[in-house]
Parts: structure tokens; C-alpha cells; sequence
């Protein structure tokens, strides 16, 4: 038997309603929303369980809301006696990932992440930063083409840059607009099958978000920090990681750094893990993972049905 790990989606997956038959279905799920509404002093599982669309797209409502929901799944099935090997997150998935391994409390992370939100969504001016995802084109060709794309814009000052290593022939790229616009352009010319702009507020995950990092800092230096119960996988490095003042170093590089996500899926699988549980809503990481190594065994859990199905077959 193998190694199993738990793995959290990122910003782009929340959608209204989600966790809430979870949180009506099991106690420990209720238990973590309720938390989360103590925690930052508004009615957070409102916003997700019936509010507004648009408002649940705000950074900095967005995060906590995936986090929360993320932590209530995973809630239940810890209540059901099921852990994992390893844990990791894409993006703000990691926090979920260091609230399962203790690294935190997750009233002191769902604070954090609201903050982290705000930051991201500051550091650049609405309409500056953009993002797309290019498809059908090795990283070597990718990373080229953003090298050469401010040029290609006419202002060398602009920023363009890999900001996920999803999985082979994805990999999404951030910056400057018309920085991606003219790298986008450019994987074209170098073979890429599509650049599609992808609809966010801000350009995640590249060195333009360096002073978001620095706020961050200033606000993970007060939450108090414990002994990890199981190694996470950093987004920036693509390594376990079993130290906690570490992990908290390596959070704050990932604001600005790119997400190495398969990089990080292959360091599981060499680690000895073959059994995979996306813990949130939606399917994107098992889509990746799929195309990552089709071997390994990806299992959803994304709402009450779900983690009925994955206690049934883990317990």
C-alpha cells in the first residue's frame, strides 16, 4: 500500500454554495464555518452558502472562503479517523495545507489570508496586471517567450513572467497587460495550440506582487507557529517542507514566486504517493494530476455525497 496526500485547489475554484450540505451533514464542517465567522467577525458562511456571486470574487472574500471551505471538508474526514501522508495546496491551497498539518491555528490563518487577499489585490492598480494561460507549450519555450516579450511590447520595463507550472503543455503566465499580451502573442508564433487571457484582478504570483510578500511578513511575524504533523509540499520550491518557521518563510516567497505544481505533484509521487485527494470545490488539480502521471489514483471530495464516497473507500 502506498502513500496517500491531500491536496487543496486554488483562487478560481469557489463558487456560491459550496461546503454548505457539507457543513449541514457533519458537525466538524459546521464547527470550522462557524470558526471562521467568529474569527473575523462577519458572517463569512453567509457570503458562501447563499450571497452574492460577485462579492464572493473579491480577493480578499475569496480566499478565507476557500480556505474555510477547504478546512470544513477536510473536517469531516479527519472526524472520520482519515489522515494523510503529505499534504499541499495550489496557491492559497497551501494555507489549507498548514492548517491540516498544525503549522498554524486556523483562526490565526483565515485572518492571515483575508490579509493576503487585500495585499495581492493592492500591490498593482486595477487594469495593469494580467494573467493567461498558455497551452501546448514546454516551460523552455514559455520562459523564452516571457523573456522576450517586454521587447516585443516596446517598454523593457514591463513584467512578464511563469506564475503556474500546472502540468505539461499548461503553464500560466503574469505581468504587465500588454507584457502578456505580447508573450502571449509570442508562444503563439512559437507553437502554442492557445494563450487564452484568463478573468482575474490582479497579476498573481510574479515579482510585481514583491511588496504584497513584504506585508504579508509583517503579519505572519505575530501568529504563533507549532511543530508540523506532516510535511507540505511548497509551492516554490516543490519540497517537503517539516519545519514550521521554514514553511512561514517559504509562504511569504510564494506571493511573488511562481507555483510549481507538477513539479510538486512528481516530488509526491516520488516520495511514494499513489493516492491523491482533491479536498474543495471543483476538479482542476485531478485534471492535472491526470495528465501529470495516470497512474496514481485521484479521489474529489467537494461536498457531503463526496466525502461519504471517499470515507467509504479510505476508512
Amino acid at each position: 500500500m502506498g502513500k496517500m496526500a491531500f491536496i487543496y485547489p486554488g483562487q478560481g475554484a469557489q463558487h456560491i454554495g459550496m461546503g454548505k450540505d457539507a457543513a449541514e451533514s457533519f458537525t466538524p464542517a459546521a464547527d470550522i464555518f462557524k470558526a471562521a465567522d467568529a474569527a473575523l467577525g462577519f458572517d463569512l458562511s453567509g457570503l458562501v452558502f447563499g450571497g452574492d456571486e460577485e462579492a464572493l470574487k473579491i480577493t480578499e472574500n475569496t480566499q478565507p472562503a476557500l480556505l474555510a471551505t477547504c478546512m470544513a471538508l477536510s473536517a469531516a474526514l479527519t472526524g472520520a479517523g482519515l489522515w494523510p501522508d503529505a499534504a499541499a495546496g495550489l496557491s492559497i491551497g497551501e494555507y489549507a495545507a498548514h492548517v491540516l498539518s498544525g503549522t498554524f491555528a486556523f483562526a490565526d490563518a483565515i485572518k492571515i489570508v483575508r490579509l493576503r487577499g487585500r495585499f495581492m489585490q493592492e500591490a498593482v492598480p486595477l487594469g495593469l496586471g494580467g494573467m493567461a494561460a498558455v497551452l501546448g507549450l514546454d516551460a523552455g519555450a514559455v520562459e523564452a517567450c516571457c523573456a522576450e516579450a517586454p521587447a516585443r511590447a516596446g517598454d523593457a520595463s514591463l513584467v512578464v513572467e511563469p506564475a503556474n507550472y500546472n502540468c505539461l503543455g499548461q503553464i500560466v503566465i503574469s505581468g504587465h497587460v500588454k507584457a502578456v499580451e505580447a508573450a502571449c502573442a509570442l508562444c503563439k508564433e512559437q507553437g502554442a495550440r492557445r494563450a487564452v487571457p484568463l478573468a482575474v484582478s490582479a497579476p498573481f504570483h510574479c515579482s510585481l506582487l514583491r511588496g504584497a510578500g513584504e506585508k504579508l511578513a509583517a503579519e505572519l511575524a505575530g501568529i504563533p507557529l507549532n511543530p508540523m504533523k506532516i510535511p507540505v509540499v511548497s509551492n516554490v520550491t516543490a519540497e517537503y517542507t517539516i519545519d514550521s518557521t521554514e514553511a512561514v518563510g517559504l509562504l511569504v516567497r510564494q506571493v511573488a514566486s511562481p507555483v510549481r505544481w507538477e513539479q510538486s505533484v512528481r516530488e509526491m509521487i516520488a516520495q511514494g504517493v499513489d493516492r491523491f485527494v482533491e479536498i474543495g470545490p471543483g476538479k482542476t488539480l485531478a485534471g492535472f494530476i491526470t495528465r501529470i502521471d495516470a497512474g496514481v489514483e485521484v479521489i474529489n471530495v467537494s461536498d457531503a455525497a463526496t466525502v461519504e464516497n471517499a470515507i467509504g473507500r479510505l476508512a
